[in-house]
């Protein structure tokens, strides 16, 4: 068949149209910079930044059970919780000045995302790196349990950290009640409010946060990683690291 040559440009012009229209769907094909396939690598590695920083699961939420009984679940005593905290702990640290000198052997906890420090008065956040470790992982565990039951986000909030031998002096002076020998005193031991807590997202006005701390707080006893009492009058768990 002969081309002529109205044929041969016609032809030419429906193969540029083509590969324009390629281009167009597929830029990638040019291998430049900005291309999709380039962009579509960019948004998963996003993705999966932003995926390893929350739990994986199958998109239904998990149910809230909580714990029977509180002081069931939570009934170690001052007398079992002393006796580990003098095995892990520091010589108990005599005031302020002191404190600030035992930096190889003490942890600051006084800023961390996966938890709210109180104003603190009667204590100063220090931990030993065993304690300081569990603290986190509960805070960790807490925002997990939350994203996989659905609830918005909020963190714990520790009240009370360790103790120096002039903070329990003048504890005893207004609380008669105070033991001398605290396990406060030792870098080992903190205190968790289970009624209130410091919203990320929004504010949670129920039990359902205190139900969620429950949980996480009884798998970490479970798992022999520390001593849990529930007190009453103070409102909150007074926990020592095992």
């Amino acid at each position: 068949m002969k081309i002529t040559k109205n044929k041969f440009i016609l032809g030419f012009a429906i193969v540029v149209v083509i590969l324009a229209i390629v281009r167009a769907i597929f830029p990638g094909v040019n291998g430049e910079p900005g291309t999709v396939e380039n962009e579509l690598l960019t948004i998963n590695s996003e993705e999966l930044i932003a995926n390893s920083q929350q739990p994986i699961f199958n998109g239904k939420k998990h149910r809230i059970r909580g714990v029977r009984n509180y002081k069931e679940s939570f009934p170690d005593s001052q007398a079992v919780q002393i006796v580990t905290a003098e095995e892990w702990g520091v010589t108990p640290v005599r005031n302020r000045e002191d404190a600030e000198a035992r930096k190889k052997e003490l942890v600051y906890v006084g800023a961390n995302p996966y938890y709210h420090i109180d104003p603190l008065y009667s204590s100063i956040p220090y931990l030993v790196p065993r304690a300081a470790i569990l603290l986190q992982d509960i805070g960790q565990a807490f925002y997990d349990s939350l994203y996989v039951k659905g609830v918005p986000m909020n963190q714990i909030i520790v009240t009370s950290v360790l103790r120096t031998e002039e903070d329990v002096e003048r504890l005893r002076r207004r609380n008669g009640n105070a033991t001398e020998r605290s396990c406060h005193l030792f870098g080992t031991t903190f205190d968790i409010c289970y009624n209130r807590y410091h919203p990320v997202e929004q504010e949670v006005r129920n039990d359902t946060l205190k139900w969620v701390l429950c949980e996480v707080l009884r798998d970490m006893r479970e798992q022999d990683r520390c001593y849990i009492k529930y007190e009453v009058k103070q409102g909150c768990f007074h926990m020592t690291v095992r």
